[in-house]
């Protein structure tokens, strides 16, 4: 399994520039954190927007766009059409949501007849490396399924099953978190759990192990799970975490971000490329770190499929 964002960055940069569309560019974090992507030679840059506005970001911030295209575009929601038309036709291979809501650029991109939509369900990834164990765990879904019925969870970790199979990992662990490690019928999340892992064993989920219930304790941790007497191998060594809820798994996601300094990266998954879609209130590093995934994922798919 890949170890760092460092590392990541290196193999987009010996594969070559990835191409990154912007819908709705005129932000100034968001130029930013392309701005190093591109000076670090990962990211060729598409920005769709007001290109006045955006010119004037970069000449306030001095960065420098000569070989950056630009697409100029003051409507929000055309500007977000194209940059999934860009999409469709090939011509990028992640794409970014700048100054615009989130709804307007999901609406593109579900669009039925013009969209880039690929599996059933769009999920959210936070890939973190949690300093405490040493690695990269992936936490789904902090951003987009409100309250997930069973069908909306195993699709969740067949979307976060992807993802860490592309970062290195074959077979991943999956832990249903929450509150508790027994199934308590008052407690629809560990009657999910318990349906999952069958679904696992039974071949219904596959290419992974899930796990479960778990509290978050003995989700992560083994000597926690062995003084709780759990001896499911997920326990204890899991790749991904499955959050019973928006709530709680945005409540993880900024945990880690903002609490345990955690470097991490956030994705929506499940289009045809991945959508970087950070909040406002990720910081820079955050937000780099997301190109750097979502430049490594494509990368990598467009490795695998030559």
């Amino acid at each position: 399994m890949i170890q760092s964002f460092t590392a990541m960055n290196e193999v987009v940069r010996e594969m070559g520039r990835q191409r990154i569309v912007v819908a709705a560019a005129h932000d100034e974090e968001v130029l930013r954190a392309i701005d190093e992507a591109a000076c670090r030679g990962i990211a060729q840059p598409v920005l769709i927007g007001r290109q006045d506005r955006i010119l004037q970001i970069a000449r306030q911030n001095k960065i420098e766009t000569g070989t950056w295209q630009f697409i100029d575009e003051p409507d929000d929601a055309e500007a977000c059409r194209q940059a999934v038309r860009i999409i469709r036709q090939g011509e990028a291979e992640a794409i970014m949501k700048g100054l615009v809501s989130t709804a307007l650029l999901l609406k593109a991109i579900l669009n039925k007849e013009t969209g880039i939509r690929d599996r059933a369900l769009l999920s959210h990834i936070g890939l973190f490396f949690v300093r405490k164990i040493q690695r990269f765990v992936i936490v789904t879904d902090a951003a987009m399924s409100i309250a997930p019925d069973l069908a909306t969870k195993k699709q969740q970790i067949e979307n976060a099953v992807e993802v860490m199979q592309l970062l290195g990992v074959d077979r991943p662990y999956v832990a249903c978190v929450c509150a508790l490690e027994q199934i308590n019928e008052a407690m629809p999340a560990t009657v999910d759990a318990a349906e999952l892992v069958r679904m696992n064993r039974q071949g219904e989920i596959a290419g992974c192990l899930v796990g479960g219930p778990f509290a978050l304790d003995n989700a992560l941790f083994v000597e926690a799970a062995r003084r709780k007497g759990i001896s499911d191998p997920v326990a204890g060594d899991p790749h991904i975490l499955l959050m019973p809820n928006i709530e709680s798994g945005n409540v993880l996601y900024k945990a880690l971000s903002f609490l345990c300094d955690s470097p991490g990266a956030g994705l929506v998954v499940g289009a045809r490329a991945p959508v970087i879609l950070t909040s406002r209130s990720d910081d820079h590093g955050t937000k780099l770190n997301s190109i750097i995934l979502a430049l490594y994922l494509a990368a990598l798919k467009k490795g695998v499929s030559c």
